[in-house]
């Protein structure tokens, strides 16, 4: 991994060149909570003081950026006897600035479904490898938990990563486009003053973390299958889907097709689901193999911490709790993980 180090100053003309011929998406304020909290987005931006890079958290994940929540696959037009099929991928370059290390790595995982060698999805990999990905480090967001799935720290899936050391950034290179976008401003090699300083400010983020206790959690759930834990927390669940949809690593989508009332045009629509919806394992017959929500919130969780880490070796969820603060009926990870672990204890 190669270092820089750029002065705030030095950093704000970078973004200014990066403004001037590319899209620029990055963590915008929209509002402000009932609480009083600043809301977030990711955005596109037409200035540098639009862009909010002290966010503590974005409502909705990068993902939907790569993954939208509805896009046509195709577009059918049918003329007499003969047809045609336009299918578009982005190829025009754009910038998302200031994801934090769980979303960068929510996107890892989803390379490993989504761009991997059995079923990639070119419209998926398109936006991928057109996306310059700068990252950057943050202290922990209320009620995350990404220490503990391994998601605080990121050391690949980016461009360029900043660590905010008060006047001046240091900057992890990951990348030869990161590398030559660094050449258009005064980049400097670290000192070891640079180096100690980025040392103390990751201590620091790493020391306000409070662990939750995730230590044999894929076999806890093996032997926990039948619990009433299940039954109490899903007798709260509403099956929303909010949950998935502000979720940076659910991938589950449908597909429909549609043809215009001429006979004309038709499309393949392709849009996200969630697992917590009623109908999501129903059948031809008027069958459903999860018909009722205590199973639906159980496969949920083994999906993300006993499915994906069978699969690839590690849990699907970044820990980021969007799901816990999106949820009407305060359904959380942690909770959860902490009823199945006490649940037999006196």
């Amino acid at each position: 991994m190669l270092f820089r180090v750029l002065s705030k100053k030095e950093f704000r003309k970078f973004v200014g060149l990066l403004l001037a011929d590319t899209e620029v998406i990055a963590p915008k304020q929209i509002g402000v909570s009932t609480d009083g909290k600043p809301i977030h987005q990711y955005l596109p931006v037409q200035a540098f003081g639009e862009i909010d890079l002290e966010y503590e958290t974005t409502e909705y994940p990068a993902k939907t950026y790569f993954l939208p929540y509805r896009e046509n696959l195709s577009i059918c037009s049918f003329d007499e006897d003969d047809w045609t099929r336009e299918i578009h991928y982005r190829l025009q370059p754009r910038v998302l600035l200031g994801l934090h290390a769980c979303d960068i790595n929510a996107l890892l995982k989803l390379d490993k479904v989504l761009a991997g060698d059995r079923y990639p999805s070119p419209y998926y990999i398109s936006r991928r490898r057109n996306t310059f990905i700068i990252g950057i480090d943050h202290d922990p967001c209320e009620g995350g938990f990404c220490q503990s799935v391994g998601a605080d720290v990121v050391t690949h899936g980016f461009d360029l990563y900043l660590t905010d050391l008060g006047d001046r950034y240091f900057i992890a290179i990951n990348s030869d486009r990161g590398f030559n976008a660094l050449k258009l401003v005064a980049a400097k090699e670290p000192t070891k003053r640079d180096n100690n300083d980025y040392l103390k400010v990751r201590s620091r983020i790493a020391s306000q973390f409070e662990p939750l206790e995730m230590h044999n959690l894929p076999n806890l759930l093996d032997i926990e299958f039948e619990s009433d834990v299940w039954k109490r927390w899903s007798e709260k669940c509403m099956s929303c889907g909010s949950c998935s949809m502000v979720c940076p690593t659910c991938y589950c989508y449908g597909t429909t097709e549609r043809i215009s009332m001429n006979n004309e045009q038709g499309a393949k629509i392709k849009q996200l689901y969630s697992c917590n919806f009623l109908d999501f394992a129903a059948v031809a017959g008027g069958h459903n193999f999860r018909a009722d929500r205590e199973t639906r919130l159980k496969y949920r969780y083994y999906h993300q911490h006993r499915g994906f880490m069978e699969a690839y070796e590690e849990p699907l969820c970044v820990g980021c709790y969007r799901c816990g603060r999106a949820c009407l009926a305060g359904i959380n990870p942690p909770d959860i993980i902490r009823d199945l672990q006490t649940e037999h204890q006196e």
